[in-house]
């Protein structure tokens, strides 16, 4: 799998959807498929099957990626995880709400990672810092651009909106400080009513954005 990423920062260790590859790793590996179906496809009061899985599973070293991957795919049936297919319900009815910070960093470094809404908005959010333009994003998120310039005109103005909160001034090198008492806010002393404080960075973002 190639990774689409334009910088030298170490690849990340999140898988996409279509990445088997942790499967010999598991502690199930190898297992004759009658007794794996036994233990992990078990009767509903197969109590003993159920925790013999979760047993083996505890120590497994790709936990966490079984559970992703049942997740990801809405398996409904199974021990995946260690979880039952009734302990990942929860999971599976809240999947579009779902914020791992894990797949919002594997997406910055350039893997091809599925997102929830909440997930995609937080992507958005930190490359619109970043200075990215549309463009770009669209092409990391392989979206449809104009889509991607809605979502980065909305994040622009989240950020906008925290600074003016804040009362933060943003210096000539970029970084930002709180406003001395001295100093006068931007819609003071006939400036325009409203006016709203913008750092060079979001200016340029809203300009490649329009």
């Amino acid at each position: 799998m190639r990774y689409k990423t334009t910088n030298d920062s170490p690849a990340p260790d999140l898988r996409g959807t279509g990445d088997h590859s942790w499967h010999p790793r598991g502690s199930c590996y190898g297992m004759d498929p009658a007794r794996a179906d036994k233990l992990f496809f078990h009767t509903v009061r197969d109590r003993r099957a159920i925790a013999e899985a979760k047993r083996m599973c505890a120590t497994c070293p790709v936990k966490k990626d079984c559970f992703t991957y049942a997740i990801d795919h809405q398996v409904i049936f199974g021990i995946w995880g260690g979880l039952t297919d009734k302990e990942r319900k929860q999971w599976l009815e809240k999947r579009g709400e779902r914020l791992d910070y894990d797949r919002v960093r594997a997406t910055l470094q350039g893997r091809n990672v599925p997102l929830t809404t909440a997930e995609r908005s937080t992507v958005i959010h930190q490359l619109c810092l970043r200075g990215w333009s549309p463009e770009r994003v669209a092409h990391r998120l392989n979206a449809d651009l104009d889509w991607i310039r809605d979502l980065m005109r909305e994040a622009a103005r989240v950020i906008e909106a925290r600074d003016l909160y804040w009362d933060l001034v943003e210096e000539p090198d970029g970084t930002l400080r709180e406003r001395r008492p001295d100093e006068r806010r931007p819609d003071e002393d006939g400036a325009p009513e409203g006016r709203e404080l913008r750092t060079h960075a979001l200016i340029a973002s809203l300009g490649k954005a329009a």
